[in-house]
């Protein structure tokens, strides 16, 4: 981690200590066609962000460049004052980066307990998630800890996708399509595990389509629009006329 200058001012120095993710105009490209134009965005400690957008306008392809799944062309990434340029997406992931892909991905063939103990890495920088703890944030596994991945609902994947990544005591969440698709007494469960979180100080960037139900945990939100991040605002200035443009809602 870079440490700030001697030369800083107080301001520049507050603001690098609260900044835990920055990114700095960033391109991507699939292929030949570029997927992501100049974007920036950033979440601070203990904030939790969400990227709004329609399908198709580069949230996931921006997750997945964070994550170094999917390299940038320009820009940069900087991680609690580090760059993330060159770095593989494990390297990525060790610094404090813990993913709930899209698609849960959960290791099919394993237990709920397997899933859960293969991902333990221990806590920095006060991060401190045991075993106890994810299941005391969702019940339901405990209750199903020798129950194969695959036999779970939806919804209970999706739970252990999240307590999996807790399980590497993360700095930064990051969930791609947190209640897609998932019954509402399901997504309510989430959003009530997500608030807990949030109230314990952890840092969260995520992308849903449920705006209505993440009103109550979201600090700031982000709207894209074919590749490009084109509004940035706290939750309560998103006006009626910005859902409507960007958001279909």
């Amino acid at each position: 981690m870079s440490e700030p200058s001697a030369d800083q001012s107080p301001e520049t120095r507050v603001l690098t200590d609260m900044r835990l993710l920055d990114v700095r105009g960033i391109t991507a490209f699939y292929g030949k066609a570029q997927a992501l134009f100049d974007v920036s965005l950033h979440v601070d400690r203990g904030e939790v962000v969400a990227i709004l957008g329609r399908n198709g306008t580069g949230k996931t392809t921006t997750i997945k460049t964070i994550c170094r799944m999917l390299p940038f062309a320009d820009g940069d990434i900087a991680f609690a004052g580090q760059s993330l340029k060159g770095l593989a997406s494990h390297q990525a992931a060790r610094l404090g980066l813990g993913l709930v892909p899209e698609g849960r991905r959960c290791f099919q063939p394993l237990t709920v307990l397997e899933n859960l103990t293969v991902a333990a890495r221990p806590g920095t920088h006060g991060t401190r998630w045991s075993l106890d703890d994810v299941i005391a944030l969702f019940p339901r596994l405990g209750e199903r800890q020798a129950q194969v991945a695959a036999t779970l609902s939806g919804g209970e994947q999706q739970m252990l996708a999240i307590a999996r990544a807790l399980m590497t005591n993360p700095r930064l969440l990051l969930l791609d399509e947190a209640t897609e698709g998932l019954a509402p007494v399901i997504r309510e469960e989430i959003w009530r595990a997500l608030g807990a979180l949030k109230r314990d100080g952890q840092s969260i960037l995520l992308v849903d389509k449920n705006l209505a139900e993440m009103r109550a945990v979201l600090d700031r939100c982000i709207i894209f629009e074919r590749g490009r991040s084109v509004w940035t605002g706290g939750i309560g200035d998103l006006s009626s006329d910005l859902s409507k443009r960007y958001l279909a809602i």
